[in-house]
């Protein structure tokens, strides 16, 4: 093994070692418990049936998901209610239940859909019925229609079905929507446990990679079950002091936007929300440059958290892509799509269409190179020193009693869900080219999962191509609205490698979560349709009754449409779409990052500082930053203070109290505003 692979393996397993010092996990002589019991199912119900309702209307009416809330408030909840009735949570149930919460509470952001998978129906029903759908004019073979007569009807009922006068799902019309909907969520579901564990096994079990946000909900779960016990240990401490700092930073942050946005025309934002946005004043001295600065103090404690040198490098790159290449390729007219006066976020879109996609594609194609070379090499080294009895089965072998399954059967049934989503798209859209099917599904998911796995056992953060899935179907040359619509294997399973060690690190039984997400799905789908059948029954969705759908469904319904009259004749106006991925740019972006990767082993720098500048290409600095910040200060100071080996234990337990905090105060602060919307309507 060279000398910079070994200094980057000692790194590696240092940083796995920190983070199950703070979590209380003796990964030499680990003990795993079961944490899905009678109590966890009864917190998965309270979830389902209780919050998920009110995290439908949030995201209707602000946008927003209740996400941490929901979280921490539902583990806080029974926590405490378990520890007064003298039966205390452990800590693998503490952890299922926010695996629970989590899996329930999803939102799609752009759109404000959360609540599980039905939404997604009616934003597709609005879709059918939009202006927008009705009113463009679009050719398929050879004959003149619309794109909402050209919607196929197994994905939406038809424009003239009368569901969209009656608002219900219980319709004939809606069986074969439904029914794929359902089918997909199985295929989806058993793809995301088998290939999450697989990815899990050989970033984590085989290269050993940290997770280094992986102890943050661990501590989290660690220290509230402590909380119960007659033992508090300092994680107790460290976490409740954690909770009241982001109690009072959330109460400006979160809790003043969010209850005065229920109940005035406009929030009141004493920090400004999502980011300090300085591209308006910066583009005379950075043209074509998004600035900005987060001000939430998370992410300055997640610099806490995270590795010096990742955050160093993420840093230096995202400021140097932003203020340094930016400016230069607007100089030199490489910045077509930009024009000044744009915020922040449009001028990372334009910089991207123009540039930055291109280039983050190849990096990271050149991380997946070198995660593939790393694998192998770790693998060869492994059946060598196998072959010669040296006891390697410890690196491949899963402890006793983690409730691992046959990776073997996990990666068949994987792949079985990869060809049940080919099957399925080559039957409903039987022209379109079955190799790209199954290109999507046995070549692109797994290799892109892999990335973002290394990414997140690297970094904490996965990664994001935008605009792939559009660029693929455009360039295919296929003509049709049908395929927009159409089941593709085209997923990333990075993050649950990630949910994995969370698990691992809390002592729970992978068994655990096998049956929580059996749990869950059905409970998900069930909740789902209730509530989404009853809002959209009682007022159209989109309404000023939800006044984050009014304002942005159109939005998103205009875009839509551009897409995908793309696909029938062609429209100038996604032409730079298309040419946003250009093979002149991602080649040498292959071969850059495989350079600076030998590079920063050549120079004996840390391989971690590699990583955190690849993430950081192109990016915005609004989290690099504050990252950076934090970074700084954990280092200089509070390691000073309390010393290095101690500061690596408290600052994931310090995180972890810190958005359990923040989660509290958004949550009473909806509670508060919905009750204060609700009573503003009575007539008395």
């Amino acid at each position: 093994m060279s000398t910079e692979s070994r200094g980057s393996g000692e790194a590696m397993e240092r940083l796995r070692r920190q983070g199950e010092d703070s979590t209380g996990s003796d990964q030499l002589h680990p003990v795993f418990e079961e944490g899905f019991t009678g109590r966890t199912l009864v917190g998965a119900l309270f979830v389902a049936f209780i919050m998920l309702p009110g995290a439908i209307y949030l995201g209707l009416v602000s946008g927003q998901s209740l996400g941490s809330a929901s979280e921490w408030v539902t583990i806080v909840l029974f926590a405490e209610v378990a520890r007064r009735s003298f039966i205390p949570l452990k800590r693998q149930e503490i952890y299922v239940l926010f695996y629970i919460a989590a899996a329930l509470s999803g939102l799609n952001a752009e759109l404000g859909v959360s609540g599980g998978p039905f939404g997604n129906l009616i934003w597709n029903g609005y879709l059918h019925t939009a202006p927008q759908a009705t009113g463009t004019a679009i050719h398929v073979n050879g004959e003149l229609t619309t794109i909402s007569r050209a919607i196929p009807t197994w994905a939406i009922p038809a424009e003239s079905s009368s569901v969209w006068t009656q608002r219900s799902f219980l319709h004939p019309d809606w069986l074969i929507p439904i029914g794929l909907l359902l089918v997909g969520s199985v295929l989806d579901k058993v793809g995301q446990v088998t290939g999450g564990y697989a990815l899990f096994r050989l970033t984590s079990d085989i290269e050993r990679l940290p997770f280094p946000m992986a102890p943050v909900h661990a501590a989290g779960a660690t220290a509230l079950a402590e909380a119960g016990s007659k033992d508090e240990s300092w994680r107790w401490q460290v976490f409740s002091t954690g909770a009241v700092a982001g109690l009072l930073f959330g109460f400006f942050y979160l809790g003043i936007p969010i209850y005065t946005g229920t109940v005035l025309p406009a929030p009141i934002k004493l920090l400004p929300l999502p980011f300090l946005d300085l591209t308006p004043n910066t583009e005379g001295i950075f043209p074509g440059a998004a600035t900005g600065l987060s001000m939430d103090l998370t992410h300055v404690l997640s610099g806490f958290v995270l590795p010096l040198p990742m955050v160093v490098g993420a840093a230096v790159t995202s400021l140097a892509s932003q203020l340094v290449v930016n400016p230069w390729l607007y100089r030199n007219e490489m910045l077509p799509t930009y024009r000044k006066g744009a915020n922040a976020l449009w001028t990372k879109m334009a910089g991207d269409l123009d540039f930055w996609m291109s280039v983050d594609i190849g990096l990271k194609i050149s991380v997946a190179l070198i995660g593939v070379w790393m694998a192998i090499s770790i693998m060869s080294r492994y059946l060598r020193s196998r072959g010669q009895g040296s006891g390697a089965d410890a690196i491949s072998t899963p402890p006793p009693g983690r409730g691992d399954f046959d990776w073997r059967k996990g990666l068949i049934l994987f792949f079985a869900c990869q060809a049940g989503y080919v099957v399925l798209g080559h039957m409903l859209v039987p022209a379109f080219p079955l190799l790209i099917l199954i290109g999507l599904g046995f070549l692109y998911t797994p290799l892109y999962s892999y990335v973002s796995a290394r990414m997140y056992g690297l970094t904490g953060r996965g990664v994001g191509l935008p605009y792939v899935r559009e660029a693929i179907f455009l360039q295919t040359g296929y003509r049709g609205v049908d395929l927009w619509f159409m089941p593709t294997a085209m997923h990333d399973y990075g993050a649950f490698a990630q949910r994995f060690r969370e698990v691992e690190l809390t002592g729970t039984r992978f068994s655990s979560i096998v049956k929580a997400e059996t749990l869950v799905l059905p409970l998900v789908l069930i909740a789902s349709f209730i509530y989404w059948a009853f809002l959209w029954y009682t007022s159209a969705i989109p309404s000023s009754q939800f006044p984050y759908a009014q304002m942005y469904w159109p939005v998103h319904v205009t875009y839509r449409v551009l897409w995908m009259s793309a696909t029938t004749d062609g429209g100038a106006a996604v032409k730079q779409f298309i040419g946003a991925i250009r093979p002149g740019v991602i080649v040498p972006s292959i071969l850059g990052g495989l350079a600076a990767y030998g590079a920063v082993a050549g120079l004996k720098l840390p391989i971690l500082f590699y990583y955190g500048a690849v993430g950081g290409v192109g990016q915005m600095m609004t989290t690099t930053v504050p990252n950076l910040m934090g970074a700084l200060v954990g280092k200089y100071y509070f390691s000073k203070r309390f010393g290095l080996s101690e500061w690596r234990r408290y600052a994931p337990v310090l995180l972890a109290g810190f958005s359990c905090g923040m989660g509290l105060i958004a949550m009473v602060a909806i509670a508060l505003g919905l009750i204060a919307k609700s009573v503003s309507f009575l007539p008395f």
